[in-house]
């Protein structure tokens, strides 16, 4: 059974050993990715980010209005000087904003349980089919996700 951590707890852990050079495995939750990173089940390979590209999906601190801060793992979709936006792909909308200092990592791969590499493409095409990839994703909730 695998263990759950707290954000607060594994996300400056990680954040340190990404500083140090090291790659990070890890599972991350949610579903905000889906279909390309299902949370609780696939498997991510972070590393530095060296240079933050749209397209990338990146792990991020972000700002919030109270105070405070989150963590997401999502896709950026601009870069614009020192700021970034984000979006999950499974997010028909809603963006989040951070500095690019606040980027701490990237993912390199994604690998299902058993083990098959997952296509983490720059995601072009996914982010300007908006209308069908609200059904696409109403389908893969309902049916392709119940096969695994």
């Amino acid at each position: 059974m695998p263990h759950l951590v707290a954000n607060e707890i594994l996300i400056p852990e990680i954040a340190s050993l990404l500083s140090e050079g090291r790659e990070v495995l890890f599972t991350p939750t949610g579903c905000s990715m889906r279909p390309f990173i299902e949370g609780g089940r696939d498997t991510v390979l972070l590393t530095a980010p060296k240079k933050v590209r749209v397209g990338d999906v990146c792990l991020a601190r972000i700002p919030l209005a109270g105070g405070g801060y989150t963590f997401v793992l999502h896709r950026v979709i601009k870069v614009c000087g020192t700021q970034v936006t984000l979006q999950g792909d499974g997010n028909l909308s809603g963006e989040e904003h951070c500095p690019l200092s606040d980027v701490l990592g990237s993912v390199v791969v994604a690998r299902s349980p058993r083990g098959c590499r997952k296509p983490l493409t720059r995601g072009w095409f996914w982010r300007y089919i908006c209308r069908p990839r609200r059904l696409w994703l109403k389908l893969y909730r309902h049916t392709l996700l119940k096969l695994y």
